[in-house]
């Protein structure tokens, strides 16, 4: 018997050796949206839910090598973009990207670990606002992350959306920044596409055990957008499905525990 046809969706990140972020994080998050996960392992690390203890960037030549194999079979219907590491890598996929024209492209620009972490090299940051962020649908950064990018310091949503402003002006067609715990107005998320704003309030959660979050969030969008929603749609139902992961998160090692990706698998 045929199984019906399934969307594919490609994630472009690094690997998390603890699996509540990166890669692993992606493929679950997909799978668990209704879309085939497909991957490029652009560096591994070896993490758990305390720290980050080493990371090992892969050669750029595997990283295209990668990308060419995934585009040369599959139909890609979108691609979400985490650890890019370094310039040479966040230009050798925006340099593949490019010709594909991917029309749902979702950077969330990893900066930094759950843990202080730095998983972007600062120098890499220039090339990613001039090389990747123009071929993005969505870029979404969490408050660190759209500090950095807008050079603003973001207490409140106000200072949010003029952070959204400057980083839109990168050249992306929407900028998603997520509250999380840090705004004034917790657990809220500022979309931004160039003419209005749209504020996706949500439930916060009070538990430390969030690894991963970003990066589930991200992945969730790219599902979505694939299956045919739009940025806001997709946002929304990204955001809702966060929300339970996190409220079933894994108290599991001895630091930030991950989210739950399968919660609705429990019995």
């Amino acid at each position: 018997m045929n199984t019906p046809s399934i969307k594919q969706v490609l994630t472009i990140a690094g690997s998390d050796s603890g699996g509540g972020a990166g890669i692993q994080a992606d493929i679950k998050t997909m799978s668990a949206n209704g879309v085939f996960a497909m991957s490029v392992i652009t560096a591994i690390t070896a993490q758990n839910t305390e720290e980050v203890t080493d990371v090992f960037e892969l050669p750029t030549a595997i990283i295209a090598a990668q990308i060419d194999a995934v585009f040369d079979d599959f139909d890609v219907a979108a691609v979400k973009t985490g650890m890019l590491s370094s310039t040479a890598i966040v230009e050798v996929v925006a340099k593949l990207l490019k010709p594909q024209n991917v029309t749902n492209l979702v950077v969330d620009p990893v900066m930094i670990s759950k843990t202080g972490r730095a998983l972007l090299k600062p120098e890499a940051i220039d090339a990613m606002k001039k090389q990747l962020f123009p071929l993005a649908l969505l870029v979404t950064p969490n408050i660190h992350e759209a500090q950095q990018l807008s050079g603003i310091e973001i207490k409140t949503l106000a200072d949010a959306r003029r952070a959204a402003k400057i980083i839109h002006g990168f050249g992306c067609k929407h900028v998603l920044i997520k509250g999380g715990h840090l705004l004034a107005e917790r657990a809220t998320d500022l979309l931004y596409d160039g003419r209005f704003f749209n504020v996706f309030k949500g439930e916060f959660i009070d538990t430390p055990h969030t690894h991963g979050t970003g990066c589930t969030l991200a992945s969730a969008i790219a599902a979505h957008l694939a299956r045919g929603k739009s940025v806001n749609d997709a946002v929304q139902a990204a955001k809702t499905y966060l929300t339970e992961a996190i409220r079933h998160s894994l108290a599991i090692g001895h630091g930030t525990g991950p989210t739950n990706h399968f919660y609705f698998l429990q019995s």
